[in-house]
């Protein structure tokens, strides 16, 4: 299974559907690109800004996903010039349709590439996009409009 950033986010700090995906992903091979050690870590610290989070709490989540890479709980796979241009690919595929952003279509060329599936996210758009590139999403229910 190929996780958003955003889900886990999910897995290390209490959101209102963390409890889900907790129980939905335990015991899977899971995997994220490279891109969400920056993007975990900018998410944390937003939650800290946000006062949704304290330093502490922040600290032992960043602890965390360190631990779950470590113990390859979850797999990093390589941010190189392959899922770049890659990721460009996805980018015209999907538009006009699916206006994509740059770092979610990293993440569905990484997810591409690796075929690690379903793309687990719950971004509506980054689903839309691997909808239209015929890329299992979890959860299917995400709502299809964007």
């Amino acid at each position: 299974m190929y996780l958003d950033t955003s889900v886990i986010v999910k897995l290390l700090v209490s959101e209102p559907d963390s409890e889900f995906f907790i129980r939905s992903l335990e015991g899977e091979q899971l995997t994220t690109s490279e891109l969400a050690r920056t993007e975990v870590f900018s998410a944390l610290l937003a939650r800290e800004r946000a006062g949704k989070i304290n330093v502490p709490e922040r600290h032992l989540a960043w602890k965390e996903f360190e631990a779950r890479i470590a113990d390859e709980e979850i797999k990093i796979e390589p941010l190189n010039s392959i899922v770049l241009r890659k990721a460009t690919h996805c980018l015209e595929y999907c538009h006009p349709s699916v206006p994509l952003r740059t770092l979610d279509a990293i993440h569905l060329a990484t997810a591409d590439l690796c075929q690690d599936f379903p793309l687990v996210t719950t971004d509506v758009r980054l689903a839309n996009a691997a909808r239209a590139m015929h890329i299992p999403v979890f959860p299917e229910q995400l709502p299809v409009k964007i």
